[in-house]
């Protein structure tokens, strides 16, 4: 049954109420939803569910009606995020807006075999290692794996490239053997229904895939998850691979319709195992995107350097050149479906850089930025670190996903400006990359001036090149000259960079007199915004895992707890949080959710809405709150507040600002 606590019950009752249900044989699980907060509790029903209503501190008590119970949405409506760390220090999610690819060969053969295959497969994008130490085959004269020594050999090629492994385990008897070297425990087709085994490795605590049984119902496959979800581990994964039909053109019969199904009947991750369902390496492909088009989590396929030499499953194992094609198709798919590919830090992430500290001990940092040499935004970056290396990426995008891929330690993002308004894209990409936080936060005032090639007037201009946010930031300049063609180009460094290859006096750039002398261009014009009071508001952002995700964290609530006249006012700095919400579709509900702010007496300074992709008429709200004193339990008491009156709520970034 799921116990729903009343709002404010006091640590007392809450532990009465556990230990009264321990004692009635329940296993008890505390969680915080999005609606209430609520104890889960199992077990075989031995008392009247009245008697648990009437107790101190209980708000309502809801049977559970289906007969898996832990895994039932019932329990909790939440998607389950499982967190997998590497040896890079790296924390791999499966599930949430993430789409993950695990993959290698069927069976461990060798070192240099595997070693092989987790290099081309950890380039290509995939983020865990496969492959089978002891092989349950159907015929007592195939291969059965190389045991210890190929759990010793995977473990060895997963850390040489960051990569978490996959094994199956496929006896109780094996895990004194496998439970040093193994990151998930996969559970096969055929010993789903093994429910002594289920029990067991449920009981190490450790991530567990559970594929899907050759004939078994949805509900039996749930209630297998059951058996592991009541037996100790939280993180189960499903994995449909397929089932057991009267068609023979392909091994197994995909079904790829289980995917949103299940969406609707549990809150596990799920993924799709397309090498097994259809046999054969040309059909995995196509089958692949299909899972992801249909909303799994992501993908584990069968990969091998030579697959046609494979001890097992040769015809269903693909060539790394397949894999990498499939990847880099999922690259563009993704986010078509709101998500992103996970991908593995290329080293260890230890650097850490904050206003007034100079190299990490990992050296230099880096921060990516959207542009060319010149962007405003590596002004910004040079302003906001001591010492730095600036890195320009072609998009928004591309710069959140060097930073979420570990190859940028910082990124640089524009939010809004002051007279052109919001950068939208980028309130969609915090939403949809939730591995990057935000960490930092600068002003920087915007200076625009017309430039051109030498010899270049204010006559001899036709077309004026600029970021899209350029040409409103200066209407009055540009309506004096309404011959002139706009031409938008990716940032304004961009612009001033076309501007000087082309070498035409046609052409002019808006952009600063930085990108002048950058790009060896005169200046035409100065000061052509609308107002001297023009300000672009850039968010530092940085892997949510990473030492400067947690040292900015610290840093904003130190500074809070200062209060008002201490170290904020001397360095002009504000210590603020970033989050997300969507708000129930009922009258009244996004006034419910801001009177959570005033009623926490936290200070919201911006709040933007944004479409939720494929749910017409339906948003986000984006919002910025200052820290008061005591700014960490102000703030978690907020979002715990808000999670009863939203239906998602996500912590963007606690972090300190600098203002001008």
């Amino acid at each position: 049954m799921v116990i729903v606590l009343q709002k404010g019950i006091p640590e007392k009752e809450k532990q009465d109420l556990k230990s009264f249900l321990i004692r009635n044989n329940f296993k008890v699980n505390e969680i915080t939803g999005e609606e209430d907060t609520i104890f889960g509790a199992v077990g075989k029903l031995s008392i009247d569910p009245r008697e648990v209503e009437i107790l101190p501190g209980v708000e309502r008590v809801i049977p559970i009606s289906k007969p898996y119970k832990m895994a039932s949405r019932e329990y909790k409506k939440e998607n389950t995020v499982v967190e997998v760390k590497n040896n890079r220090g790296q924390i791999v999610r499966i599930g949430g807006n993430k789409v993950l690819s695990i993959a290698g060969p069927c069976a461990v053969e060798s070192l240099e075999q595997m070693m092989g295959v987790a290099a081309r497969v950890s380039a290509a994008g995939a983020a865990m290692l496969r492959g089978g130490a002891f092989k349950p085959r159907t015929s007592p004269y195939a291969f059965q794996g190389l045991g210890e020594e190929g759990v010793k050999i995977l473990r060895q090629a997963g850390d040489a490239y960051g990569l978490p492994i996959v094994t199956e385990i496929v006896s109780a008897d094996h895990i004194p053997l496998m439970k040093d070297y193994v990151d998930v425990y996969q559970i096969g087709a055929r010993n789903m229904q093994n429910f002594e085994l289920l029990k067991k490795v449920g009981a190490l605590g450790k991530p567990v895939i559970l594929k899907r049984g050759l004939s078994a119902t949805i509900e039996e496959w749930l209630m297998a998850a059951e058996y592991l979800l009541s037996s100790g581990t939280n993180d189960v994964i499903l994995c449909e691979r397929g089932i057991r039909t009267y068609e023979k053109a392909t091994r197994n019969t995909l079904d790829i319709s289980a995917v949103p199904v299940l969406r609707s009947l549990t809150h596990l991750p799920i993924i799709i195992d397309p090498s097994h369902a259809v046999g054969l390496r040309d059909k995995v492909p196509p089958m692949g995107l299909a899972a992801i088009a249909a909303g799994a989590d992501g993908i584990i396929v069968e990969v091998h350097c030579q697959p046609e030499k494979a001890v097992s499953d040769a015809a269903q194992t693909m060539y790394p050149e397949q894999f990498e094609k499939l990847m880099r198709d999922i690259d563009v798919l993704a986010p078509v479906v709101g998500k992103e590919v996970t991908r593995i830090h290329p080293v260890a992430t230890k650097n850490v850089a904050t206003v007034g500290e100079g190299k990490s001990d990992n050296g230099k940092v880096t921060c990516a930025y959207s542009g060319d040499h010149g962007a405003y935004a590596e002004q910004a970056i040079n302003l906001y670190f001591d010492e730095v290396e600036a890195v320009g990426m072609d998009s928004f995008r591309d710069v959140f996903q060097a930073v979420a891929e570990g190859r940028a330690d910082y990124g640089m993002i524009p939010l809004e400006n002051s007279l052109a308004g919001s950068v939208y894209d980028n309130y969609d990409n915090l939403f949809r990359f939730d591995d990057v936080s935000i960490c930092g936060a600068y002003t920087l005032r915007i200076e625009h001036a017309l430039l051109g090639v030498k010899g270049a007037t204010l006559d001899s201009i036709k077309k004026v090149h600029s970021h899209p946010h350029g040409f409103p930031q200066c209407k009055d300049f540009l309506d004096k000259y309404p011959q002139w063609t706009h031409v938008d180009a990716a940032s304004t460094a961009t612009a001033a960079e076309l501007v000087a290859k082309e070498g035409s006096v046609e052409n002019g750039a808006i952009a600063s007199t930085v990108a002048a002398n950058y790009y060896n261009l005169q200046v035409l014009a100065t000061g052509i915004e609308l107002n001297p009071r023009n300000y672009t508001r850039f968010v530092v952002i940085t892997a949510k895992d990473s030492a400067g995700q947690v040292a900015a964290v610290e840093e904003a609530y130190t500074r809070a707890s200062c209060g008002a006249g201490c170290c904020a006012a001397a360095t002009n700095d504000i210590a603020k949080a970033s989050l997300v919400f969507i708000a129930k579709n009922k009258s009244g509900a996004l006034y419910e959710c801001l009177g959570v702010f005033h009623e926490k007496n936290l200070n919201m300074t911006r709040l933007e809405s944004r479409p939720i992709m494929g749910e017409p008429w339906r948003y986000m709200f984006y919002a910025d709150l200052q820290l008061p004193e005591g700014g960490k339990e102000v703030l978690d008491a907020a979002v715990i507040a808000l999670k009863s009156k939203a239906e998602d709520v996500r912590l963007l970034g606690v972090y300190k600002e600098r203002s001008v």
